[in-house]
């Protein structure tokens, strides 16, 4: 792909972008240097490769979960620091 500074400017417009002329020459450059990292990447040979669906083959293993009995309400309710009704009472955190 030839990166000229008609691609830049249609690439610019696309994305409702303006870019001056050292901007542009400087976009020029990187995007340059972009397609030559993907012809590099192009050039590897992935025959045979399996495509990875996650980075590692680690798997969490989690214990399963048993239901068990919590304190009561009220039982919780005693260790309020506030309380209102059959509610914990927090101090406001966002402000209108």
């Amino acid at each position: 792909m030839k990166v000229n500074n008609k691609l830049i400017q249609e690439i610019a417009k696309l994305s409702k972008l303006k870019f001056d002329d050292s901007s542009t020459k400087k976009m020029k450059e990187d995007f340059k240097k972009m397609l030559a990292f993907v012809d590099k990447l192009n050039e590897i040979d992935t025959e045979g490769v399996e495509p990875l669906i996650y980075i590692s083959d680690e798997e969490n293993v989690l214990r399963s979960d048993e239901v068990s009995m919590f304190t009561s309400q009220q039982d919780a309710l005693k260790n309020a620091p506030q309380k209102d009704s059959d509610y914990f009472k927090v101090p406001t955190v966002l402000k209108k």
